[in-house]
């Protein structure tokens, strides 16, 4: 179930508690006159089963609420209620298959910027699967993967191609093209160090057969990159963020992108190169796979509203 929170001004309160009134899937309605100070108005609560979540917000945005007032949701994570346990069995589908668009649009919007904290992980991310492809050390090369914030901004790609947001692809177009040149940039630089100190020569890059899968790509890389990109966006619009952790264990990309750097600078460019292609296929696999998943959601959320009796939107 999902905490639904609506400050409106006096004149829509009522119109905001019909479309409340009128949702199987919503109970516990409170409302509260004028207790809202800015905006000033009026407050609305009640708890909404997360399959119907979608139809009320687009509901409440006709009516404008989110221009003149404000709408917030949130998960809850137990809810003790006769009547909640009713609502959320008179909604239609399952909870767990329900996309929420405008949580979505929330979510990979903001885990997509090209900020401060995104370049520092990411950076993190590539020397370590750098060092722990350098060292033929699997267990650190999997904390590089772990650790790589790159699926945000592969999500908000794939739900900008499919709902023809632009703000969306040009947000994670720019990390994704930004990022990894930054990062691997600063990778190539510790390489020299690396170099300076002795840690390091063009030998040791000779033999790893625990991490030579890295540079390795065949036809199971983007087999592994597609599967990952499909159920990352599962993991996303059905609220099981936990299978990302799965998602980050599964792909390449970033100690793909860490190790390019390395062996460059260390003139193998067979290594390099395939690196390289490496990191190309996973991004573009993940991405296809996430867009053909949000795809046949949009399509079943569309057939839902339809039989609901709701405009396509």
């Amino acid at each position: 179930m999902l905490h639904l929170r609506v400050v409106c001004p006096p004149e829509r309160t009522a119109d905001v508690r019909d479309v409340l009134t009128g949702e199987p899937g919503a109970a516990h309605l409170v409302v509260q006159r004028g207790v809202a100070v800015q905006p000033a108005g009026d407050l609305v609560e009640a708890v909404v089963a997360r399959e119907c979540a979608d139809d009320v917000l687009a509901r409440l945005a006709d009516l404008g609420v989110d221009h003149d007032g404000g709408i917030t949701l949130e998960e809850l994570d137990t809810v003790l209620s006769d009547r909640a346990d009713a609502a959320e069995e008179a909604a239609p589908g399952d909870g767990t298959d329900a996309v929420v668009w405008d949580e979505l649009i929330n979510r990979t919007g903001t885990e997509s910027r090209l900020s401060a904290t995104f370049l520092a992980f990411l950076t993190i991310a590539c020397l370590l699967g750098a060092i722990g492809a350098v060292t033929d050390s699997p267990v650190t090369v999997v904390g590089a993967m772990v650790l790589g914030p790159e699926f945000g901004p592969i999500a908000a790609t794939a739900v900008g191609l499919v709902l023809r947001r632009g703000d969306l692809l040009r947000r994670g177009g720019l990390a994704l093209a930004a990022g990894f040149p930054f990062a691997m940039l600063v990778t190539a630089g510790a390489t020299l160090l690396f170099d300076l100190f002795g840690w390091l020569s063009a030998s040791s890059l000779a033999h790893l057969p625990q991490t030579d899968f890295i540079y390795e790509v065949g036809p199971f890389s983007l087999v592994v990159a597609v599967l990952a990109g499909a159920a990352g966006m599962l993991s996303l619009t059905s609220a099981r963020s936990s299978a990302l952790v799965g998602v980050f264990i599964s792909v390449v990309t970033v100690p793909a992108a860490g190790f390019a750097s390395a062996a460059a600078v260390e003139g193998r460019w067979y290594e390099a190169g395939m690196s390289a292609l490496q990191l190309g296929v996973n991004l573009a696999g993940m991405t296809v796979a996430a867009a053909l998943v949000l795809l046949l959601a949009r399509r079943r959320t569309r057939r839902r509203g339809a039989d609901r009796g709701l405009p396509d939107g």
